[in-house]
């Protein structure tokens, strides 16, 4: 029985990256808004329907490794190495093993991407530039990040033994995945990232007014 299993899910994999990709294409080439899943599923020789079934809407073909993402962002804290603390293992997930595109799209936008998974340095400017100007996309983004936020947040509080609803926990996610955004809008994104971080490490201490 695993056999035939391990094939089934390997086409399921083979057609789903198939129509990611040829999406990916498409909307580089023609533009987000001219292309239709129609368009998509023709390209990746593949029914509407069968597209439908790996993607629940549009939008979800750009962002096809959402939860590639989500794991990963989940394993930098349960993976982390002996010694390391929460902080340390997402600063150095989120600015260094995800990329250097974390802290080269513009200010207003975060492009969430699993390591390794980034579009080609070619193509990456273009695609920063689609999900910023296309309303569709940057909301999307949005919303999966907070979503993302919520596996992380619960996650950390796993890890340190707090209860699931900790709201320092939930800090502590939402300033981590928000760093990146803040960084891009400073004039050295890298210093801004790494002092962001030292605080979240070392907690405020700064002057009281």
């Amino acid at each position: 029985m695993n056999a035939p299993t391990g094939r089934r899910e390997r086409k399921k994999a083979q057609t789903r990256k198939a129509l990611a990709d040829a999406a990916l294409e498409l909307f580089l080439d023609r533009g987000y808004d001219q292309v239709g899943v129609k368009d998509v599923a023709d390209a990746a020789d593949v029914s509407v329907t069968t597209l439908f079934k790996h993607f629940p809407c549009k939008e979800a073909l750009v962002f096809d490794l959402d939860q590639d993402i989500e794991a990963a962002l989940v394993a930098a804290v349960r993976e982390r190495a002996p010694g390391v603390s929460v902080p340390r293992a997402l600063r150095e997930h989120l600015l260094t093993v995800v990329g250097p595109h974390a802290l080269s799209a513009g200010p207003h936008t975060l492009i969430p991407y699993p390591p390794g998974e980034q579009p080609a340095d070619s193509r990456l400017a273009e695609f920063i530039r689609m999900v910023e100007e296309t309303p569709a996309l940057s909301e999307y983004a949005h919303r999966m990040w907070m979503r993302h936020e919520t596996a992380l947040a619960r996650a950390i509080a796993e890890e340190t033994g707090a209860p699931d609803d900790d709201a320092a926990c939930a800090a502590l996610a939402r300033f981590a995945l928000n760093t990146p955004l803040l960084a891009r809008s400073h004039p050295d994104p890298h210093r801004a990232a790494d002092e962001i971080f030292a605080l979240l490490e070392r907690g405020w201490s700064g002057p009281s007014r």
